[in-house]
């Protein structure tokens, strides 16, 4: 299963040297992909590629490049900057982008209030995000749920995924991915739907708050035969 899932394959994290970008680019280098960490800085995108394989006793398929090329280097491309510069990072990015799938783990937080949902006009960041980037790219809304902290270890991730948005080819692109990081995804349909993964990522905050953790997650049950285990 790993070899289908990495033939090929290039991810490039925007935003990567932030921490959720870190714990996606460890899963999946883990996996066996080749992952560029992308900033508007290459000294900080380099520094953080770096920082990654120092996780790992053999060497890994790992590089710190400037946005536009890790951008044009990679055939998925996933952004997971602040809300705050979500907009100008996509605007800046556009003409790199077009072809490809955009994985945008974007949550629309508005600080203080990080508790409370505030969805942008358009629906969601996801939404935004394809009006920015029109029709040539497909844009896929995952991972808003799952916390830093249990991607950076080698256990278990106890939170599922919602994909939502693209075709369901893309859709299908992004399951992939999600099971290669050792986690389980389910295909939740349209891009509207991204909605409600990105809203209940300020309820999961302040449950994480009430019970002073930080890994509060979302689980899919019910399911007749249960979903497909990741291959670790």
């Amino acid at each position: 299963m790993t070899e289908r899932l990495t033939a090929g394959k290039t991810i490039a994290l925007i935003g990567g040297t932030g921490k959720e970008g870190k714990g996606l680019a460890y899963r999946w280098l883990k996996a066996g992909y080749r992952v560029i960490i992308g900033s508007r800085q290459q000294e900080k995108a380099t520094l953080a590629a770096a920082e990654l394989q120092g996780m790992f006793q053999q060497a890994v398929d790992v590089q710190g490049l400037a946005n536009p090329e890790a951008a044009t280097q990679a055939e998925l491309v996933v952004l997971t900057v602040p809300y705050g510069a979500h907009r100008d990072t996509l605007e800046g990015l556009k003409p790199y982008l077009a072809g490809k799938i955009l994985i945008d783990v974007t949550v629309p937080l508005v600080p203080p209030r990080v508790t409370r949902v505030q969805l942008p006009p358009a629906g969601s960041a996801a939404q935004e995000a394809q009006g920015i980037l029109g029709e040539a790219t497909q844009v896929v809304s995952a991972f808003q749920n799952v916390s830093y902290e249990k991607l950076l270890g080698d256990e278990e991730v106890g939170c599922d995924v919602l994909v939502c948005g693209g075709n369901k080819a893309a859709r299908g692109s992004v399951l992939e991915l999600v099971q290669a990081a050792g986690l389980i995804g389910y295909d939740a349909g349209p891009i509207e739907n991204s909605v409600v993964a990105e809203g209940l990522t300020s309820v999961l905050i302040g449950i994480n708050k009430q019970f002073g953790v930080q890994s509060a997650g979302i689980r899919i049950t019910g399911l007749p035969n249960g979903p497909e285990k990741p291959e670790n």
